[in-house]
């Protein structure tokens, strides 16, 4: 095997691939990246039993061939190489890299080991806009629980279904809705998925990543398709949780306020908050102003008044005010955001509409 590719396309394509490599392993393979040459393309592949992950670009084939070699040895190779070409020659069990006066002798697994990539027939499938995907994936999938004993809240709900794309995540203390009208490319059918929410944001974030991407499930996996890059997740069996239901249909209180002054003004009386996560918020209907104050015991207190527009009656409740950040960060209109109460010991739920609509709802903290 024999050929050559720019370092900047080369390690493009490692960056693209490795996020399917293991990390911690005893098998060495699963740490490794598999490269076929072949034809004028050079295809890359990775497979850590949970994600599968193959990339192709062109390349300067002398002779074709393939190889596996440590992932994250190449990366770290090819990351401080010059932005010229590099040259690879592989023998028995030993691959040779040159780039300008750099050259490298690397120890290889053997390819005939690899397992072939997964042939894919689809149950269902939906192509959408990665613009649009992205910026919605961006909004919700850290609300997603961190419990690996809860895998169903791990994923992020995707809907796709009469021109409205949906996506839902949820940790079971708050929820984060996003849609928009505006995916003329979804399937004519309605599609439903849950998507493990790090594997929605790692898709979304690839350079690889094309104008459109197509979504689409077989039997027990979740596939990618973009470009020249296929990625390949299990799936999350179960269904989803009925959101719907913690959905309110009336509120004693609706409060208009500026979002980047919320924030500005949370941020600093949280800075008291090392260890106190709940934050007091005191909403007077006649001055038409929310007190924010967070009380410690070891460190004192923190107090500040911003102005907002009220309707309904004076409200008293309690929130974390890491989630109530949060939202305000993720809110799509940076200009006013609506929030919406019911009492102080039912959901908050915050509203941002525009081109994309945003429902964010944190249940109460207890003093």
């Amino acid at each position: 095997m024999k050929f050559s590719v720019n370092q900047h396309a080369l390690l493009t394509a490692l960056s693209i691939v490795s996020k399917g490599m293991s990390s911690s392993s005893t098998i060495p393979l699963l740490s490794g990246i598999y490269i076929k040459a072949e034809n004028g393309t050079l295809e890359f592949q990775t497979n850590n039993l949970t994600i599968s992950i193959r990339h192709k670009i062109s390349g300067n084939i002398e002779e074709a061939g393939e190889v596996v070699v440590s992932g994250k040895l190449l990366t770290a190779i090819v990351k401080n190489l010059p932005d010229a070409a590099v040259v690879f020659e592989g023998t028995e069990r030993i691959l040779t890299i040159t780039c300008l006066s750099s050259l490298f002798r690397l120890n290889t697994l053997d390819a005939k080991d690899w397992s072939e990539f997964p042939e894919i027939e689809f149950n269902s499938s939906c192509e959408l806009p990665s613009d649009i995907l992205s910026e919605m994936v961006d909004r919700v999938y850290k609300v997603t629980s961190k419990e690996n004993s809860r895998p169903i809240l791990q994923g992020v709900l995707l809907t796709s279904a009469e021109n409205t794309l949906r996506l839902v995540a949820t940790d079971s203390y708050r929820l984060a809705v996003c849609e928009t009208y505006s995916a003329p490319e979804a399937a004519a059918e309605d599609f439903s998925l849950i998507i493990p929410g790090v594997v929605f944001h790692d898709v979304l974030t690839m350079p690889s990543l094309t104008e459109k991407i197509l979504i689409g499930t077989t039997s027990n996996q979740i596939v990618f398709s973009f470009g020249n890059t296929t990625y390949i997740s299990r799936k999350t069996e179960g269904t989803y949780p009925d959101y719907r239901q913690l959905l309110p249909k009336a509120y004693a209180s609706a409060v208009t306020v500026d979002p980047e002054q919320f924030l500005s003004a949370l941020r600093r009386v949280a800075t008291i908050a090392t260890t106190m996560p709940i934050m007091k918020l005191d909403i007077d209907a006649e001055a038409q102003t929310m007190k924010l104050s967070i009380t410690t015991r070891d460190q004192g207190e923190s107090t500040e008044y911003i102005p907002v527009q009220v309707e309904g009656d004076s409200m008293a409740l309690s929130l974390n005010h890491h989630y109530v950040a949060e939202c305000l960060i993720s809110a799509p209109d940076r200009e006013k955001i609506l929030i919406e109460l019911q009492s102080p010991t039912l959901p908050t739920i915050f509203k941002s509409t525009g081109k994309i609509n945003y429902l964010y709802l944190v249940m109460p903290s207890l003093l």
